[in-house]
């Protein structure tokens, strides 16, 4: 799955759907796209707050980017978090113990591990064949017989 096909199919037919699978390539492409749009969100506040005038208060178009900026988070928050889902769904693993990771991941020093086994499930390859959340993204035709 390319660049494009990942942010279409995370954004257009999965926004909020939080059963099946997500492959690597899904994932990692769509955290791209939202750094790069955050980026250039984060560039643009940036210079618009360096050419604007704060003594007389903020500029119309730095509260602009202010408002997309954080119409674009609110935007993402949800499909984030069920694209996480998926791709824990894609380890075997049930979406439930994201949000205990990630419950985990608010206390101090604890935090840094949570953040950590997240990250490395993540990195880590999915389960090969369908699982008891779906079939294989990669390979939907193939079976998980043991004795072929």
């Amino acid at each position: 799955m390319g660049f494009g096909e990942a942010v279409r199919t995370v954004l257009t037919e999965k926004y909020v759907t939080f059963s099946g699978r997500a492959s690597r390539s899904e994932f990692w492409w769509f955290i791209l796209f939202y750094w790069l749009v955050a980026l250039a969100l984060g560039i643009i506040a940036g210079l618009t707050g360096a050419f604007s005038d704060i003594q007389n208060g903020p500029s119309a178009m730095l509260i602009g980017v202010g408002i997309i900026g954080g119409l674009f988070a609110l935007a993402m928050f949800l499909p984030m978090i069920s694209l996480q889902v998926r791709r824990f769904h894609d380890r075997n693993i049930s979406g439930w113990w994201y949000l205990g990771l990630f419950i985990l991941s608010m206390i101090p020093y604890i935090g840094i591990i949570a953040g950590i086994a997240i990250f490395v499930i993540s990195v880590l390859r999915g389960t090969d064949g369908p699982n008891k959340f779906g079939a294989d993204p990669l390979r939907p035709d193939a079976r998980a017989e043991v004795f072929a």
